[in-house]
């Protein structure tokens, strides 16, 4: 459960993109400045771009961008849900009126999109690895009064198609006190998630693999999923509710009294909020409820949350707060477990 999660992750760390397109891609700012290299992609209202000067890519204000141009295959989001597919070019607008991206995929299929109705740009390719973006979390605390030490650990993977996406976040936490014994926690939430003809309807697939020292768990398996829609999906904002059912398998710790194997169903309630700002803070929550059917009156919840701020370049300080609750938990075991740590995050992709 600590060593596959963690080679997994530092492997998707470093296969990094490594282009080798041409640096022909336009990028003209509102105050007149151009620039000609790679456009990477849009996220969180942040536009990356990779100048052949420049050792790192960097990111401008999606709204500041004024023309852009670009040759490369891209996939484009927009406010409603709707995907499209091709190359980029600015339409020309006269006055105030805003400026309008136009996606082509074939000359006769092609369309224009306001700038403030695009969310996100994922550059597109056939290599697996150039679709990857994410994060690797590091943080260690220590307290010299009691002699604790805790050590987390964790990342963040995603992989962008056209109309689906899949991800995977994993935490590791291990904490050490003088006179106590260690308490250990690793959670791994694999999901998968496609677009519905509607807009901002989606359906999705979703696990939760935990293993909790302080609540007994030796391992607990849980699969779900539902439909689900996004409330709110801009620049600076994206909420979505998901409900469903989902079916969960639980292994506590055998030393103990009344230890034993679990398995619940029930209803499933999911809600996801990011909140964006550009070139400063990333607030990510993730919050499950998990209704018992064939245990009437009994509830689970739990919740990851984390702050990110932007330090330079690829380098951003976090801030995270995970909990697990069961309001009716085995005779002689906890029921709940939560914690907080802070680290450094390195980014890869366009997180």
């Amino acid at each position: 459960m600590k060593v596959k999660p963690f080679v997994f992750s530092i492997l998707l760390t470093f296969c990094l993109p490594l282009s080798a397109r041409e640096n022909t891609d336009v990028i003209v700012m509102k105050n007149g400045d151009r620039m000609t290299g790679q456009v990477k992609g849009l996220d969180s209202g942040q536009l990356y771009v990779s100048l052949p000067y420049v050792v790192q890519t960097f990111y401008v204000d999606w709204s500041q961008v004024a023309r852009i141009e670009s040759k490369q295959l891209f996939i484009v989001r927009t406010e409603n849900g709707s995907v499209y597919r091709g190359t980029l070019n600015t339409e020309m607008t006269e006055g105030s009126n805003p400026v309008k991206i136009e996606v082509a995929e074939t000359l006769e299929k092609q369309v224009a999109i306001p700038e403030g109705q695009i969310v996100q740009i994922a550059e597109t390719s056939d290599k697996f690895r150039q679709r990857l973006n994410g994060a690797l979390n590091l943080g260690v605390t220590y307290s010299k009064g009691n002699q604790t030490v805790q050590y987390v650990l964790g990342s963040q993977t995603e992989y962008l198609r056209e109309r689906w996406s899949a991800d995977v976040n994993w935490s590791s936490t291990l904490s050490t006190s003088s006179g106590a014994s260690a308490a250990t926690r690793n959670e791994i939430t694999p999901n998968f998630q496609h677009l519905l003809p509607w807009d901002n309807y989606f359906y999705s697939a979703l696990g939760d693999f935990l293993q909790s020292s302080v609540q007994g768990i030796q391992f607990q398996t849980t699969a779900g999923g539902g439909v689900g829609r996004y409330l709110k999906n801009t620049n600076r904002a994206r909420i979505s509710v998901l409900g469903g059912f989902a079916w969960q398998n639980t292994q506590y710790n055998q030393s103990t009294l009344g230890a034993g194997t679990q398995n619940l169903a029930g209803g499933l309630i999911v809600g996801k909020v990011n909140l964006f700002t550009f070139n400063k803070t990333d607030l990510s929550f993730t919050g499950l409820l998990f209704p018992v059917l064939n245990d009437p009156g009994r509830v689970k919840f739990n919740t990851n949350a984390t702050y990110y701020i932007k330090i330079t370049g690829n380098l951003t300080w976090n801030v995270s707060f995970y909990g697990n609750w069961d309001n009716q938990p085995p005779l002689h075991f906890v029921g709940s477990d939560y914690g907080t740590s802070s680290g450094l995050s390195w980014t890869f992709g366009m997180k």
